[in-house]
C-alpha cells in the first residue's frame, strides 16, 4: 500500500507527539507544522485505516483526575508503519532526485 500524503503526515505527528499522540493534538501538530487544517474526524478516519493496514496500534491512556468522557487512544507507529513510512520518504526522494526548476 502506498501512502497518501495526509496519511504520511499524520504519521509523521504521531512520532513528534510520542505519549501525547491523540486525536486533537494530532489534529493541532498537523496545523502547527505542516500548516494541514484538518478536523478532528478526519484525523480519525485517518488513524483508523492506518491501524486497520497495522501501521499505527492504539492503546487507551491513563484518563487525567478531573477529565470528564471517554479515555484518549494514544497512538504509535509499528514496525510496518516505520517501514511505509521510510519507503514513501525514499520514494519521494528518489522522484525530486534530478529535477530542477525551469
Amino acid at each position: 500500500m502506498s501512502l497518501g500524503d495526509l496519511q504520511q503526515l499524520t504519521m509523521l505527528a504521531v512520532t513528534r507527539l510520542e505519549a501525547d499522540a491523540y486525536g486533537a493534538a494530532i489534529r493541532e501538530e498537523l496545523l502547527r507544522v505542516a500548516g494541514r487544517r484538518v478536523s478532528v474526524p478526519t484525523v480519525w478516519v485517518t488513524l483508523v485505516r492506518l491501524e486497520e493496514h497495522g501501521f499505527v496500534e492504539s492503546t487507551e491512556a491513563p484518563r487525567d483526575k478531573g477529565r470528564r468522557g471517554r479515555a484518549r487512544r494514544v497512538f504509535r507507529l509499528t514496525p510496518a508503519g516505520w517501514n511505509a513510512l521510510d519507503e514513501a520518504r525514499v520514494s519521494m526522494a528518489r522522484m525530486w532526485d534530478g529535477v530542477v526548476q525551469p
